[in-house]
């Protein structure tokens, strides 16, 4: 009865304590049996996962309707990364983005990974703590997957990350605030059911050229060196809001172009280069023109050339003299002429 007590108390594994192994010593051996004991006595320490799981972060990730490939197996790859994230199927359009809330509270989820497609071709990416916030905003660019990589590194599932940050995130009051979020909403709490008592891998985040560059590498135990495993992709910050998306704006990047003024930009570009092809084709041909006018009133061409005399123009005022008419004396025939001849 008192073993099915304990049962139904409700012990977890957390009270499970340390084991101790006894070796048995070899039979030639003169030693007292308390100084084999102890002496044998093994303690094995209890698993880490047993421990006490205090840190209750869970991540959801999923995305709105209309994203395409790449992106879906962008989230398969941080749900294998990220043992404590949970999914959830896509959001309509339509809602709007204070229904997230919702979903996390549903999900039973503090933290939230929310990517969201727009014209089928640009990629934004909440990062918030719900419900209270704070709340960041970024466009997802190079966006390269673990089957798209094909690296050949290679490390356990659920295993727990090392974080690395680059200097610049503790120089600047918003990229300390994105530091405090990524700290907690990428590394794995310690005793997570799903977690693996093992660090073999970094995650880094470095900032160049106004963005944030996320690396994967595994830790090689041999030379302590790292290889890249992935997936990659690039954070182009635009707006750090003080509520759970959306609220009063906390940072505004002056530095972020719109993807569609950038495509505008490139068409602008496009046409210049156009329009700078057709001034140079008509230039072509108005030089090729005045070449051929100079060659035409070449000045040495009537060098030989002699001028006629110029004649004074004559006016008739009077009529002219009628012609002399002939006068045709008649001919006879010449059977008439043979006739006279006869006679």
């Amino acid at each position: 009865m008192a073993a099915s007590k304990r049962k139904r108390g409700g012990e977890g594994p957390a009270t499970k304590k340390s084991k101790k192994g006894k070796f048995v010593a070899d039979e030639g051996e003169t030693r007292t049996e308390t100084e084999q004991e102890k002496r044998n006595e093994v303690t094995v320490p209890a698993p880490v996962s047993m421990g006490k799981w205090t840190n209750k972060e869970r991540v959801l990730i999923f995305s709105s309707r209309g994203v395409n490939y790449r992106t879906r197996h962008l989230m398969q790859d941080l749900r294998t990364m990220m043992p404590h994230s949970k999914a959830d199927t896509k959001m309509d359009r339509k809602d709007k983005l204070f229904v997230v809330n919702e979903v996390c509270e549903i999900k039973n989820c503090n933290k939230c990974l929310f990517f969201e497609a727009k014209k089928k071709q640009d990629l934004y990416m909440w990062i918030s703590n719900c419900p209270h916030g704070p709340s960041a905003k970024f466009l997802v660019q190079n966006i390269h997957t673990l089957a798209e990589l094909k690296m050949t590194g290679n490390c356990l599932k659920g295993s727990r990350p090392l974080l690395s940050f680059d200097p610049k995130f503790d120089k600047d009051p918003h990229y300390a605030l994105l530091k405090e979020l990524f700290i907690q909403t990428f590394s794995t709490p310690r005793y997570h059911p799903k977690s693996q008592p093992f660090v073999d891998h970094v995650y880094t985040f470095s900032i160049a050229d106004d963005r944030i560059w996320f690396r994967n590498y595994q830790i090689i135990e041999e030379d302590a060196s790292l290889v890249e495993i992935g997936p990659r992709f690039v954070l182009n910050l635009i707006k750090i809001f003080q509520g759970s998306f959306g609220g009063p704006t906390l940072y505004d990047n002056p530095n972020f172009q719109s993807p569609n003024l950038h495509r505008a930009q490139l068409r602008l570009a496009a046409a210049a280069k156009v329009r700078e092809r057709q001034m140079v084709k008509e230039i072509r041909k108005m030089k090729r023109k005045e070449t051929k006018e100079l060659v035409d009133d070449d000045v040495t061409a009537d060098v030989f050339v002699t001028p006629g005399e110029e004649k004074p123009l004559k006016i008739q005022t009077e009529p002219p003299p009628p012609k002399a008419v002939k006068k045709n004396k008649h001919k006879a025939f010449k059977r008439q002429r043979m006739q006279r001849r006869g006679r």
